[in-house]
């Protein structure tokens, strides 16, 4: 590498920049001949970081600094390379080694890079960098990934009216980077406070992309090998636990938004244009995206059955509905003196809708006296507590015997003590499934 470097170094930035990926692309390649997953070692980040990102190798050196004109002719190469280049274990690799984090002064600089690229990519729909970057959030840190999120949304949501046309398009070019995007988005965007209510266009458009194709929002898990333990603060295999928190916070964050503000002791009637202009869209389009989060939900008992991983994985984790049910019911104390009674109702029946759905479909692994201890503090909702009551009649489960009662008996995948032999337990009992069925009965009273 130091041959390499030395050679690099009496070229002008450009034309080291397009000779590094030459240079990397020949020894990955060769690389790759021996060993299938080969290790991104020092050397090859430090010639990118220095000839890519110019961030100069000796302490002290002044960074260089390329203008406008030599960054978008960067752009330019590095698309052009991703395009060219036919194979995608070599692709892939090429594009770990340049825009992994590496903690180091030069992730600010990788990251600028990385989100000018990626909506560069959009832009031109270069599908290659699309695919790149699907595995980039992948595998990356959400910290990183919310960053790459925000840098999309600014350039085609807010800087440019109606540039949110050529994001859309590209649903069909890779959906797998429409998923992995949906995902960093709903990470972004929490709904805490006005600043993380998703852009209208935003949500529209992702709205579109689900409605017309649900099944949209489970291609990462669908064609990732499941691994016994998800690594801890990385995206999800599934954007439902973030759309499923914009479903139901979506009343209760739009009525605060619009919520009167103290004026020198007085309350103004005043309300933001943004919010005042956009209720009417917004209640339509979270209703349509419930549907389909609904529709996506019921969908995963089959999916989760044939990766036999019913009653074993948890797409929804427990621990994530605890946040937000505490936020809703802080929403709802906070919003009660404006009247926000539907809005809390409303609220309070996706809630409730959501969780015996995601239940019933293996996708939520948790008791009823989980829930009940959960949404004990929640305001009184009829539907909440026939969800929380229990037991209901269950769908037909093959791993099930004829009125099991719907409580796991078996840990889920990934949590507590694995058996020493697992031999001795050919076939472990998987988490039932148990829905409303219509014309039945309810054996229990709401709890008033």
């Amino acid at each position: 590498m130091s041959d390499i470097r030395h050679s690099l170094l009496r070229r002008d930035a450009l034309s080291a920049a397009k000779e590094v990926l030459y240079h990397l692309d020949i020894y990955f390649s060769s690389q790759l001949q021996s060993a299938p997953l080969p290790i991104v070692d020092k050397g090859p980040v430090e010639l990118l970081e220095e000839f890519v990102f110019q961030v100069p190798k000796e302490r002290g050196a002044q960074p260089k600094r390329l203008n406008s004109l030599q960054e978008l002719q960067l752009l330019e190469i590095m698309c052009n390379y991703f395009q060219e280049q036919t194979k995608d274990s070599v692709r892939q690799i090429i594009f770990s080694s340049l825009f992994s984090p590496q903690g180091n002064k030069a992730d600010d600089s990788r990251m600028s890079l990385l989100g000018k690229l990626v909506s560069m990519a959009v832009a031109v729909c270069r599908i290659p960098v699309l695919e790149c970057a699907a595995s980039w959030l992948q595998r990356t840190p959400v910290v990183y990934c919310v960053r790459l999120a925000r840098a999309l949304v600014d350039d085609y949501c807010c800087l440019v009216p109606g540039s949110v046309q050529t994001l859309k398009q590209i649903l069909s070019a890779s959906p797998r980077f429409c998923c992995q995007l949906i995902t960093s988005v709903t990470a972004l965007y929490d709904l805490s406070s006005d600043d993380l209510i998703p852009p209208l266009d935003l949500l529209e458009m992702i709205v579109s992309w689900i409605f017309e194709d649900p099944r949209l929002i489970l291609i990462t898990f669908l064609n990732t090998p499941i691994a016994a333990n998800l690594p801890i603060g990385f995206l999800e295999l599934t954007p439902l636990t973030g759309l499923i928190c914009w479903c139901v916070k979506a009343p209760l964050a739009y009525k605060r938004k619009k919520k009167p503000s103290l004026s020198n002791g007085h309350v103004t009637t005043k309300v933001t244009k943004d919010a005042g202009g956009m209720d009417r869209d917004s209640h339509l389009l979270y209703s349509k995206l419930h549907l389909s989060v609904l529709q996506v939900l019921m969908m995963l008992q089959v999916h989760l059955t044939e990766k036999n991983l019913y009653g074993r994985l948890g797409l929804i984790l427990f621990d994530h509905m605890v946040p937000l049910v505490e936020e809703i019911n802080r929403l709802a104390d906070e919003l009660n003196p404006l009247n926000a009674s539907q809005e809390i109702e409303l609220s309070l029946d996706r809630l409730a809708q959501a969780l015996q759905v995601a239940m019933a479909s293996g996708a939520l692994l948790c008791t009823r006296d989980d829930l009940r201890t959960l949404c004990s503090r929640l305001p009184h909702n009829n539907l909440l507590q026939l969800v929380i009551s229990g037991p209901v009649q269950q769908a037909p489960h093959a791993a099930l015997p004829p009125g099991f009662y719907p409580h796991i008996h078996t840990p889920p995948l990934g949590y507590g003590a694995v058996p020493a032999h697992p031999a001795a337990h050919p076939a472990l009992p998987t988490h039932p499934g148990h829905t409303f069925m219509s014309g039945m009965t309810f054996p229990f009273r709401p709890i008033r």
